[in-house]
């Protein structure tokens, strides 16, 4: 079965489950009351899995699954809600339309996406949010990342222990060592405590519903499944949910029901302490310890899970074009790495660089744009991988963001980039800060909300179990996450000096996630709410929220138009990533044919053409109401109100 027809097939069930019908696509296509619209047609020939095959399971965020095409986007009236799923946008859509905020809408979104979309996010994970609470006018940043347990040492992911210095087994992030304490429902709490309308119970009927009655597996979960089916037959829970008797991966279409979800929820529904305290906690401590297969335990404990608290941090604004962006700041670098490339990039004529031949897809983006962009990514990600970690514990250079994004430094940054050729690897800034690189570490997939309410609030929330299906360690019905991957396993650099980002008790691994709130610039304070945004992906994450900004802000394109462009962009490495499984990429003999692949050769780059796996939403102001985008790539949907 196609990603296409499964789509097809879930949206029908949605329709089915909720009596709302379906509209036609147009240009802005208008919403009705929370219903699916602007699926986009038949993948492309040739972008359905095309150039990277079947992913490699701890490497690459997700499977890929293709791309919807010419979808186009959707305008609402009072309110707009996208994620990765139609059966959770459909969920959060009504909390919206009976009166609930952005901080009721994630809450509904998340307890049905970690039902029908496991592999991405879930309870058993972590997540940062950002809040416009219009009232206020203030934007709050809350960083529910998960955090190393007590007994963690700087060799917690590098050695079985002290005197068996080998890797944890089968590896550090299939063993127990990979799970961090979960930090999403305790944060989810916090923010509905403080934004919320709706009772905190109400929102989890839509999932319970859901696990107890059951839904088809999709065609993402089902690739999913089939594609880590070795690593869930070694965790018995996991195994029995998701696959069959004879060991087989459930297929696309499979009825699930998930009963043990259900009950979680329930308990989680009576308030968050009931996830940190009691028989759950005492669940998540035993499946983290579990040896079966020979795997290594993890040495959390209860006291871990009851003394959790959630950050709340200061969001990192900066300015773009005339816009304010704010994003997340430490442990996440999503928000500075992002901030830094756009300082860079203020300093070139962008809007000169624009796509080509531009349709519902966004078109072909120019050679010296994509080249423009991946040389400021590189120079960010350079000083990312080099400064950014838990700021409780390693403080960047300077001891504020402002060092990594100053006018005057970055106008210095830009300097280094030519038109003419590639740097391939940049160097960091030089702070005489107390850290090293670390080695490569390698981060993964999640899933992305984007919610404007009624009342004028939004939420942008990036949620994640880390690589798909976490630890593959499964418990009530639910993952644990494999977040602790995210630090470095090696505590120091090949000089002796430490990592900023090594493993220490009770610290937070650094993050990619990037979830973004765009507002006018105003000549006193902040202006209107201009754009919510945010994507998956790991750390490419940083990649999808850059090509997606400048497509709106340098490029003019829609946010639908911005969301679906060719993903493309870099890290520190002489590599640059442009997605093959877009449809205006040409990826027959390695991309010898295609323009913009052979123009970033010309400029040295070594081009990248692996499916990208992001699953980016969007909704913009629309004066009056708003125009949202969801990804092609993924099972996305906006829904909304008529405008």
């Amino acid at each position: 079965m196609s990603a296409r027809e499964a789509m097809s097939m879930l949206t029908v069930l949605l329709l089915t489950l909720t009596g709302c019908g379906g509209q036609s696509q147009v240009p802005a296509t208008p919403a009705g009351p929370c219903e699916t619209v602007s699926e986009g047609t038949a993948p492309s020939s040739g972008t359905e899995s095309t150039s990277s095959g079947e992913a490699d399971i701890g490497t690459n965020p997700e499977v890929a699954t293709g791309y919807r095409d010419a979808m186009t986007a959707v305008r609402t009236g009072h309110y707009s809600v996208v994620s990765a799923n139609p059966l959770a946008t459909h969920a959060a859509c009504e909390v919206l339309r009976d009166g609930g905020t952005a901080a009721d809408a994630v809450v509904a979104a998340q307890a049905v996406l970690g039902l029908v979309e496991p592999q991405s996010s879930g309870v058993g994970g972590g997540g940062f949010l950002l809040y416009y609470d219009a009232l206020s006018d203030t934007v709050q940043a809350y960083d529910g990342r998960e955090t190393a347990p007590a007994a963690a040492t700087e060799n917690y992911l590098r050695w079985v222990d002290a005197v068996d210095r080998t890797e944890p087994k089968p590896d550090a992030r299939a063993s127990g060592r990979s799970i961090g304490v979960p930090g999403v429902v305790r944060m989810l709490q916090d923010v509905h405590d403080e934004h919320g309308k709706t009772p905190w119970p109400e929102l989890f009927a839509p999932a319970v519903t859901l696990a107890d009655n059951g839904f088809d597996i999709s065609a993402r979960l089902a690739a999913a499944i089939a594609d880590a089916a070795p690593e869930l037959r070694v965790d018995a829970a996991a195994a029995q949910y998701f696959l069959n008797g004879d060991g087989s991966p459930k297929g696309a279409g499979t009825r699930l029901t998930n009963p043990a979800y259900a009950k979680t929820l329930g308990v989680i529904a009576t308030g968050a302490q009931g996830f940190y305290t009691g028989d759950i906690a005492e669940a998540i401590v035993t499946a983290a310890a579990d040896t079966s297969g020979g795997r290594t335990p993890s040495l959390m404990t209860v006291d871990d899970l009851a003394g959790y608290t959630v950050k709340k941090r200061e969001a990192l604004c900066s300015p773009y074009r005339g816009k304010e962006v704010c994003g997340m700041p430490p442990p996440s670098s999503g928000g500075i790495a992002v901030a830094a490339t756009l300082g860079i990039l203020e300093h070139f004529a962008m809007n000169e660089h624009g796509p080509t031949d531009v349709d519902p897809n966004g078109g072909r983006p120019s050679v010296l744009g994509v080249h423009l962009i991946s040389e400021a990514e590189r120079l960010a990600y350079a000083d990312r991988d080099k400064y950014v970690a838990d700021t409780d514990f390693i403080p960047l250079p300077g001891g504020t963001p402002e060092t990594l994004l100053g006018a005057d430094y970055l106008a210095g940054r830009a300097a280094l980039i030519s038109e003419q050729r590639t740097m391939g690897t940049a160097e960091p800034g030089e702070f005489g800060a107390p850290s090293a690189p670390p080695p490569p570490v390698q981060e993964h997939g999640t899933s992305h909300i984007s919610v404007v309410d009624s009342h004028g609030n939004a939420a942008s929330f990036t949620t994640t179990v880390e690589s798909a299906f976490g630890s593959f360690h499964m418990v009530d019905g639910f993952l644990l996450n494999n977040q602790l991957t995210d630090f470095s396993a090696e505590p120091a650099g090949p000089d002796g000096v430490p990592v900023a980002n090594r493993v220490e008790p009770g610290k937070r691994p650094r993050s990619s996630m990037a979830p973004t709130l765009v507002f006018d610039e105003a000549a006193t304070g902040r202006g209107p709410l201009y754009a919510v945004l945010g994507s998956p992906g790991g750390s490419v994450i940083i990649q999808f929220v850059v090509k997606t900004l400048v497509g709106m802000l340098d490029w003019g394109l829609d946010p639908q138009q911005a969301v679906s462009s060719v993903d493309f962009g870099a890290a520190n490495t002489p590599e640059t990533n442009v997605g093959g499984e877009h449809p205006a990429i040409d990826v027959s003999d390695n991309g010898d044919h295609d323009p913009l692949v052979q123009g970033l050769r010309e400029l040295g780059h070594q081009v990248d053409l692996a499916d990208q796996s992001s699953g980016l939403s969007a909704i913009v102001r629309a004066d009056p109401g708003w125009i949202g985008g969801a990804d092609p790539r993924r099972e996305g949907v906006v829904m909304g109100d008529p405008s």
